[in-house]
């Protein structure tokens, strides 16, 4: 099956979620979220994170996670993840229970595209204090694509990871996974990155963003929102719609895409010190807000 099969699929698979002006989205992408080891990069940028994610909440935002929220390629079980990060999950499920949250699997989390593990894994979890199974995130669902829908224009905006565009990480994920797990994980301890993630193999990242590109032109869509690379795109209006909320595993930083007034951002969070030394966790606009109505079909 080629990318462009893939991609198509998902489209018309996608779940479809009703939006208008005043909706509030925030989208984030490729956490990596893992077992607080040296191999863990979202050790570094976790309270920046859940500050951001706890501003969003508080502030009535949906969240959109594009795929690979979990390392799951690196750590074998959930569990250990949750143990690590607890505090955050805490808060996603504030968003679940809400009705705010929305999950996609990537290529690193594609365990999730089962329901059955999602219900085993990710329904309870076991707390030791109380001595007792507690709710999790009971009755979730992950799904490939979600597509919103405005209401009233009809404008659609297509969220995917954007790994059906890399073959080796969608069709041989368990080969990937089974490599990073056995070499690549204690190699990047030593600082020796992975050369099949296309997040560091830039060769392999325009190859990837060219295929989602021409499928955009294709099918003369509209917007269209991925991860999976790690780089952060915001295109003008008349450009092709292609937007990426680049990572949460940047140094020092998170990137992400904020829906808000019909208008759309990309935006990062980081640590900043004020004049007096003080560190605040601080919001940058990076590019925008441009209105939604502005990006037109896609004109093959």
């Amino acid at each position: 099956m080629s990318s462009n099969s893939r991609l198509t699929r998902a489209y018309q698979n996608a779940k479809e979620i009703l939006f208008d002006d005043t909706s509030k989205f925030i989208l984030f992408s490729d956490c990596h979220r893992g077992d607080n080891s040296f191999a863990d990069d979202f050790a570094n940028n976790r309270n920046i994170y859940f500050h951001a994610l706890n501003f969003y909440y508080k502030e009535g935002f949906q969240y959109c996670e594009i795929g690979d929220g979990d390392e799951l390629w690196e750590n074998v079980n959930f569990e250990s993840i949750f143990e690590a990060h607890k505090n955050v999950y805490g808060l996603l499920r504030k968003f679940h229970l809400a009705h705010r949250l929305h999950m996609i699997w990537g290529n690193h989390d594609m365990v999730y595209k089962n329901p059955d593990y999602v219900k085993e894994n990710l329904s309870s979890y076991f707390e030791p204090i109380d001595n007792k199974s507690k709710e999790l995130f009971e009755g979730i669902t992950y799904h490939e694509a979600i597509r919103l829908t405005h209401t009233e224009t009809k404008q659609e905006l297509f969220l995917t990871h954007g790994h059906q565009a890399d073959w080796w990480n969608y069709t041989f994920w368990r080969w990937s996974r089974f490599l990073v797990r056995i070499l690549w994980k204690p190699l990047q301890v030593w600082g020796i990155a992975d050369p099949t993630s296309p997040a560091k193999n830039y060769k392999e990242l325009i190859k990837i963003e060219r295929r989602i590109k021409k499928w955009i032109l294709r099918n003369e869509l509209l917007l269209t929102i991925v991860g999976h690379t790690h780089r952060p795109r915001f295109p003008e209006p008349g450009d092709i719609p292609f937007f990426n909320d680049g990572s949460c595993v940047h140094p020092r930083s998170i990137t992400g895409i904020e829906i808000e007034d019909g208008k759309i951002s990309l935006i990062k969070w980081q640590i900043a010190t004020t004049d007096d030394g003080i560190l605040r966790v601080v919001r940058v606009l990076l590019e925008g807000p441009q209105k939604l109505a502005d990006y037109q079909k896609a004109k093959g």
